[in-house]
């Protein structure tokens, strides 16, 4: 995919994580607990599960042996009772630089917390009103709170990613491999088919066709040549991913527009204007495209004296831009 498209940058690593390699090649990220940010969102999104799961493991932090300092309410001191890691043990943490109380799991799995007793209180600023000691039980709310939720969430984690969710919505590494394969398989007939001027479909392209299109039989020589690409592509390809429809072409097929003319020193140029993307190689189409993007660079199509279309012969249809 390099070939076509740049990668995203990553945004920089805090100085609390750095990436490092293991044995399998695949990428981790080595965290220091002591240094975690106010809010998960800090971090890359490719390195936030590995987070959650370091965080996870290490469990709360409950500091059960430091001397709590009281607070004054009124005609009374409080402070915390560290009797409440023993009441809330799986999600009570208690920050002894900033003398308050966090929620580990809404801090790992945080939502929009609504009308929930504490708000976001518990995640970023802290709970510290040891003289309401009640709201701890009060944050935790009914069977469908956002802390109930999260606290599923973070039980899902630690079942080394057996939860529907992770099944759902994580894909594999293998997967991605096979589908980046496939698509460039796929990408590299069409530029083929593209520069040649060559017609994509065939008019059989049944599985008993002795000539499926050009398109088809390109991805078979390719794939006959490639034990990489003939693995994950047609039969072997999920059914709804094989990446073979006249609609995934037409997702992914691009016009380059460039400009050839003669300066005032009678130099002949040629300027790359842009690309384009269209749904569909119809002269109508491809005259509307040509048009838009002319308009945006404020050029018109009057002080043209000539063009190429590279072997599009559809531009010759009626409709199309006139000699």
């Amino acid at each position: 995919m390099e070939k076509y498209f740049k990668r995203k940058p990553e945004l920089e690593l805090s100085p609390s994580i750095k990436r490092v390699d293991n044995s399998s090649k695949q990428n981790r990220v080595e965290i220091n607990l002591a240094d975690l940010p106010s809010d998960l969102a800090d971090y890359h999104p490719n390195d936030r599960d590995q987070v959650r799961r370091a965080y996870a493991q290490r469990g709360a932090r409950q500091p059960k042996e430091h001397i709590f300092p009281y607070k004054t309410y009124g005609a009374k001191d409080r402070r915390f009772n560290k009797g409440w890691f023993t009441q809330f043990p799986n999600w009570l943490e208690y920050s002894i630089a900033k003398d308050a109380s966090f929620c580990l799991c809404c801090y790992l799995f945080k939502r929009d917390v609504g009308e929930q007793a504490g708000g976001d209180t518990f995640v970023s600023e802290g709970f510290s009103n040891w003289k309401c000691p009640e709201k701890l039980k009060i944050h935790e709310g009914g069977i469908n709170s956002s802390h109930r939720q999260a606290s599923r969430m973070f039980d899902d984690l630690l079942k080394s990613n057996q939860s529907i969710q992770s099944l759902y919505f994580k894909q594999t590494d293998q997967a991605r491999i096979e589908y980046r394969t496939r698509l460039n398989a796929s990408i590299d007939c069409i530029r083929f088919l593209l520069r040649q001027g060559f017609a994509f479909r065939g008019h059989d392209e049944s599985e008993d066709s002795s000539n499926q299109g050009n398109f088809l039989e390109l991805l078979r020589f390719l794939a006959d040549h490639n034990e990489d690409i003939k693995a994950v592509i047609l039969r072997n390809a999920p059914e709804n991913n094989m990446l073979i429809s006249p609609a995934i072409q037409k997702d992914i097929e691009q016009m380059a527009v460039a400009l050839r003319y003669v300066d005032k020193k009678d130099h002949v140029v040629e300027h790359f204007l842009g690309i384009e993307h269209v749904t569909d190689t119809r002269a109508l189409s491809l005259k509307a495209a040509i048009e838009d993007l002319f308009c945006r660079h404020g050029l018109s199509l009057s002080r043209l004296r000539g063009q190429g279309y590279d072997g599009a012969s559809n531009m010759q249809e009626d409709g199309a831009i006139s000699e």
